[in-house]
């Protein structure tokens, strides 16, 4: 049980359904509008969201392992490296999680003919190991890296999918002889580029939540260079930011006749945001920033969700 803490295993199942949700309501019904053979059979998807988890668990150990001084102030109670599990232990299995991620990576690469695509599962490894040896203790490129991870996830299956490639420059909308779809490229798209906002506003108040700790270890993170009220603003201009595409493309999708989906956005995404939006300034406690970091996370849910609606639309 210790390894699955350290591991972050809940976290970890979030990513693996991500990727796998979004191959399932995104990627596979594109059999019906192209004649080029999808890369990412059953088998390749698997490999590609293995490798994706396994490199994300190699980052949660090495991000414990430098963080552990930080960890005795911010959190004692949940410290796993040298309270249960040796920390040599944790670098050996960060760097076997690695090994296997980028292997399963190779493997599906290769089947592409592609093997410079590896280059990104490789850069993911070396960022979470700055990351946690330097970056996240430093003004801004901490969070937007974590950001940047976090929306790698989903930009991982347009680049490993050469079906999509030609999708690129299309329109945000497609006609088909049926009815008007939406462009594939441009979904997973929209689900980068929340991903990625909805993760620096996150880290943002998990520095807020983390700031007497990061403090008395030296860290210059947001909070702690320009203050928990101007942070906070920063996190609230990043969800005006993420919230007005959501507002735009809600509306041309019921424009569309995409009513399902349209309203699904506005009720279980865009509200639940807004009221994040107006309500995280409201206390500057440790309490409140973590109930803050929570609710950040069940929009981000809720908006992986809707892949569901999307599906059945496109194909009902």
């Amino acid at each position: 049980m210790a390894w699955l803490r350290l591991i972050r295993w809940k976290n970890l199942l979030i990513v693996f359904f991500t990727q796998l949700l979004a191959w399932a309501c995104v990627l596979l019904p594109m059999k019906q509008y192209t004649d080029t053979p999808l890369l990412l059979t059953p088998i390749n998807l698997l490999c590609l969201a293995l490798s994706t988890v396994l490199i994300a668990a190699a980052g949660y150990i090495i991000n414990d392992y430098f963080d552990i001084k930080i960890d005795i102030i911010n959190r004692p109670e949940k410290m796993i490296l040298e309270k249960r599990i040796p920390r040599k232990w944790g670098i050996i299995f960060h760097t076997a999680l690695n090994l296997i991620g980028l292997t399963l990576a190779a493997y599906v690469a290769r089947q592409a003919g592609h093997y410079e695509w590896l280059a990104l599962q490789i850069t993911c490894t070396i960022l979470l190991w700055f990351y946690s040896a330097s970056f996240k203790r430093q003004y801004i490129i901490g969070n937007v890296v974590v950001a940047l991870l976090t929306a790698l996830t989903i930009l991982t299956l347009m680049i490993y999918e050469p079906s999509m490639h030609p999708y690129i420059t299309q329109n945000y909308f497609l006609q088909t002889p049926e009815k008007w779809i939406i462009n594939p490229v441009w979904v997973l798209g929209v689900y980068t580029y929340f991903a990625f906002m909805l993760t620096w506003m996150r880290e943002i108040v998990k520095d807020m939540e983390d700031f007497k700790g990061d403090a008395e270890e030296g860290c210059v993170t947001m909070p702690i260079k320009i203050g928990l009220l101007k942070s906070a603003r920063f996190a609230q201009l990043l969800g005006i930011l993420a919230i007005t595409p959501l507002i735009i493309g809600s509306i041309k999708l019921c424009n569309k006749e995409w009513w399902t989906l349209g309203i699904y956005m506005i009720v279980a995404v865009v509200v639940p945001l807004a009221l994040w939006i107006v309500t995280v300034n409201n206390k500057a406690t440790k309490d409140h920033y973590a109930k803050a970091s929570r609710n950040l996370k069940f929009i981000m849910l809720t908006g992986i969700g809707s892949l569901i609606i999307y599906y059945f639309q496109t194909n009902g």
